[in-house]
């Protein structure tokens, strides 16, 4: 299988992912395809089978990948089927495959977020994530959330307390407790917010116009910024 996929700028052999959850224990058969049930979210899903009388584990099996391959090549969710679905002439159907829910994603024992910081935190996971409820000791990025969520998450957070955390602070705190203890120690946003202008009047320059307009006034019309015809 050389089916290649591209996702968030990466380019990723599915069929490399497949053979590596093959190879772990208790594993029958594997899939793993690209889906984008979420328009502009387009994440890794692997479907599974295991051997009779065998269980799968999908926090064991997320360890196993990740211990061999680069997160960005790690699924987002795990299905587990009884058996992977074919069409009549004995092929894989790929259209067939379910889209994963809330058991396909790596999630602890639930346990309700505490204060303020947690849950506001758990409503702004929920809420990107497309989730229906967030723990305190749940990871984010092993609920599926990838950087370009991430930086939604850090905007959301500026924008419903007023607080300001790195985006590295995401990714070296992921479980959401402690995220929220980082949240608490931080510091009341500097950013100024973005306020409409009034528009029937000249708008002002941006940075970039004004460093133009004074070249322009310095040098003249320059071809390298305007270019007469097409």
């Amino acid at each position: 299988n050389d089916f290649q996929v591209k996702i968030r700028g990466f380019r990723i052999e599915l069929g490399e992912i497949e053979a590596r959850l093959a190879a772990c224990a208790g594993v029958h058969e594997a899939v793993v395809m690209a889906r984008e049930d979420q328009p502009g979210d387009k994440r890794l899903v692997a479907y599974l089978t295991a051997m009779t009388d065998a269980g799968l584990n999908i926090d064991e099996l997320r360890a196993q990948l990740k211990a061999g391959l680069p997160e960005y090549m790690v699924p987002s969710a795990f299905v587990i089927l009884e058996a992977l679905p074919l069409t009549a002439n004995g092929k894989l159907d790929r259209k067939a495959l379910p889209a994963p829910d809330a058991s396909a994603l790596q999630t602890q024992q639930y346990e309700a977020p505490q204060g303020e910081a947690e849950q506001a935190l758990a409503s702004i996971w929920q809420d990107i994530l497309q989730i229906e409820r967030v723990g305190r000791r749940d990871h984010f990025f092993d609920l599926g959330g990838h950087s370009l969520q991430a930086v939604q998450v850090i905007t959301r957070i500026r924008q419903s307390t007023g607080c300001e955390l790195a985006l590295r602070d995401l990714f070296d705190y992921p479980v959401l407790q402690d995220l929220a203890r980082q949240l608490r120690q931080s510091d009341a946003s500097t950013l100024a917010p973005i306020e409409r202008v009034d528009r029937s009047r000249p708008l002002p320059l941006s940075f970039s116009q004004q460093r133009l307009w004074f070249l322009a006034q310095m040098e003249g019309a320059s071809e390298a910024y305007h270019i007469a015809g097409g």
